[in-house]
């Protein structure tokens, strides 16, 4: 595949990032929706229905400094052709694809991450790597779900305390109500990160093409494409994957719902706005064990919680390796 790209394989290599997009939004309904569904305030198809809504109108809300990152700060942009783009979105979905079968919730965000890393290294070496921009992303795999699990810690205690005097059913009548307004917030806050991953990827691709003129930047069009490739591909649901989420790692009241799913909204919120791209799961994830283990740490099914971890671990370098072995491919023909 030449530095240069006829129209039509364009268009089609912009398709294939639409597709990453879908199954990203597919993958990681869980992560808005895995806790409204386990405490039952909204039935599952109801549920991604309104996260696919939120997921779309994030724009709305965030800047656009996670799709400047992808594009522009994990490898170097002047390197980028179609071959590596390819190699990089054949990686993460591949990645996507085989963690979704076995139900585990890894992240698409450094699938992706990890795509761009091995495409770029097998034709540059590591002089490819913008290292300003992958090092606090890799950061950001273990920093996400501690500040996730403390944010669902802190709130879960104070929100405890606030209703210590109120009987349990008025408790769980009150949060049910503000599953409702958690629930949006996480969803604006995985529509507002994750759809500006495959937005710096379709930008930087027609960067490299000519088509975005000196300078980069992500045109309206891009944006609303990707917001709406991921809003479909939320209202197809991952249904393995909420099960896991929503009741293997710890059972979840409405209270609990509420609290880690704000305190997981607040961590994406921050992240977005310093243009960090976190994974919404390890996000939710550790908001999810801060609540269980609120309630006592036996509560927590820490086993599971491991092999979770590992896979978070495991995703980078295995998107990498399979990016790379995609990139030399493409190049032989």
């Amino acid at each position: 595949m030449d530095a240069s790209l006829a129209f039509p394989l364009l268009v089609a290599l912009i398709g294939v990032a639409l597709f990453f997009d879908f199954l990203n939004g597919l993958h990681d309904a869980a992560n808005s929706i895995a806790t409204i569904v386990s405490t039952r305030v909204l039935k599952p198809h109801y549920a991604v229905a309104w996260a696919a809504f939120f997921n779309f109108i994030a724009f709305m809300f965030f800047g656009l400094h996670v799709a400047q990152t992808l594009g522009t700060g994990i490898i170097d942009p002047h390197i980028v052709s179609p071959a590596i783009i390819f190699a990089a979105l054949v990686g993460a979905i591949s990645w996507n694809i085989i963690t979704w079968i076995f139900g585990i919730p890894s992240s698409s965000s450094h699938a992706l991450v990890g795509g761009l890393v091995g495409a770029g290294f097998a034709k540059a070496g590591m002089g490819a790597v913008v290292w300003s921009g992958l090092l606090p992303t890799i950061g950001a795999i273990f920093l996400s779900p501690m500040i996730g699990f403390l944010l669902a810690l802190l709130l879960i205690l104070v929100v405890s305390w606030i209703c210590v005097r109120q009987t349990p059913f008025a408790v769980d009548r009150s949060f049910r109500l503000l599953q409702f307004v958690s629930a949006s917030l996480y969803s604006l806050g995985h529509g507002g990160n994750d759809a500006q991953k495959t937005m710096g990827i379709i930008a930087i691709l027609l960067f490299s093409q000519g088509y975005l003129g000196s300078d980069f930047h992500v045109p309206l069009w891009v944006v609303l494409t990707c917001q709406s490739a991921m809003a479909l591909g939320t209202l197809f649901g991952g249904w393995r994957i909420v099960h896991t989420m929503g009741s293997k790692i710890t059972k979840l009241n409405p209270m609990q719902g509420f609290c880690a799913e704000t305190g997981g909204a607040l961590t994406l919120f921050g992240a977005t706005w310093l243009g960090i791209p976190v994974s919404t799961t390890h996000t939710i994830t550790g908001a999810i064990v801060g609540v269980g283990a609120a309630k006592r740490a036996s509560a927590v099914r820490w086993g599971l919680a491991g092999n979770i971890v590992i896979a978070w671990v495991v995703t980078l370098p295995a998107a990498a390796i399979i990016s790379t072995l995609t990139y030399f491919v493409v190049q032989a023909f």
